[in-house]
């Protein structure tokens, strides 16, 4: 594969009143860009959308989990393999060989008070693969001597879709990080928002039929918008994590960011949409952010904001592909009005045409 290849995808979705992703108060998340108020998303939270569609997308070995209970993980795949086994043993060795501290939270050790029995569990949340797991309870059942160097190669190797595309952080023990080769931006709205509230009542099912209050009272804070969402995938760095799998982790990362949807307060609001517009590129320089588009917050016209941001979003591209970057090596767009960036095609085509794009330049390695 040629020295540096990016994949660029920028959203733009609209999204009716809802609350999507909000703060420690309650209030949908915003940021001020331009001047203006903006809704948005964080990067987080789309991220964590993107990883429950793989659930759904990908076969389990695929995809990773986000644990604190690696060590029960890995005691269950050691007695799959020696039922006779010292397993909880040999996990808390296998794990401390390779640098991963385990501790007893006080709920867990009070628990073990009571039961003579308590769960050890890593410090934060560990990002693990199945195939890691397996990995590491081979060696661990193997009988000979744990060693560092050994135990790290086993949680090193095989590193599932997400944890390839997002990366891993181990305080404990850096040399088993990921570096991510995917990057998700907060997603915010091109326009100017203002939350609203929504007040309710609750009725109480049960109340005498001469009590005409209401059995419970609140507010929900909310607001609609039309969001710009980017992420870019560094598929070099992909292909060198996964080999032959990079072209089906690249259609996969490209169909969730698409789909998904965050689901706070999604029972309330219903905000179940799919996006107005979608332009993908594959580039050889550099990825770039198109977000410059709405630093001065489109109006609204006959078209709403969907318009108007399309727009904003076709010139910007163009101004930035003629004064710094130069044509992409290939572009593919979704939506009304994108067709002077590329050829327009549904969702389905886009991911037929990116994958092969992608076996084609692996290919070329």
């Amino acid at each position: 594969m040629r020295k540096n290849v990016f994949i660029d995808l920028h959203v733009l979705e609209t999204v009716p009143p809802s609350c999507v992703n909000r703060d420690d108060t309650g209030s949908p998340k915003t940021a001020v860009y331009g001047g203006a108020v903006r809704a948005r998303v964080s990067s987080q939270c789309w991220k964590h959308a993107v990883r429950e569609s793989f659930q759904r997308m990908l076969p389990q070995e695929d995809v990773g989990l986000r644990t604190k209970h690696v060590h029960e993980l890995l005691t269950q795949a050691i007695l799959a393999r020696d039922p006779q086994a010292k397993a909880e043993k040999l996990a808390e060795e296998a794990l401390k060989a390779a640098g991963i501290s385990l501790k007893e939270d006080n709920r867990e050790e009070k628990k073990a008070k009571e039961t003579e029995k308590s769960e050890k569990k890593t410090g934060a949340l560990f990002f693990i693969s199945q195939g890691q797991i397996d990995a590491l309870a081979e060696l661990a059942v193997s009988g000979e001597k744990l060693e560092k160097k050994a135990c790290q190669a086993a949680l090193k190797a095989a590193p599932a879709v997400d944890i390839a595309l997002f990366g891993r952080m181990v305080a404990d023990d850096p040399s088993l990080n990921f570096d991510a080769a995917a990057q998700v931006a907060h997603a915010i709205s091109t326009h100017t928002v203002h939350n609203e509230y929504d007040y309710f009542t609750a009725v109480d099912d049960c109340a005498p039929e001469d009590n005409a209050g209401a059995g419970h009272l609140g507010t929900v804070e909310y607001n609609s918008a039309t969001l710009y969402r980017y992420a870019t995938i560094h598929v070099t760095e992909l292909q060198r994590l996964l080999g032959d799998r990079t072209p089906e982790a690249v259609r996969a990362f490209i169909e969730a960011f698409i789909r998904s949807m965050p689901t706070g307060k999604i029972n309330t609001f219903a905000n179940n949409v799919l996006p107005n517009a979608v332009y993908v590129t594959i580039r050889c320089d550099q990825p770039v952010n198109l977000v410059g588009a709405f630093e001065a917050p489109v109006q609204a016209g006959n078209g709403g904001y969907v318009k108007a941001s399309v727009e904003a979003l076709v010139k910007h591209a163009k101004s930035l592909t003629h004064d710094f970057l130069g044509e992409p090596e290939r572009a593919f767009a979704i939506g009304e009005g994108m067709e002077p960036l590329a050829e327009t095609m549904p969702l389905s085509g886009l991911l037929d045409a990116v994958e092969s794009a992608v076996q084609e330049i692996g290919g070329q390695a």
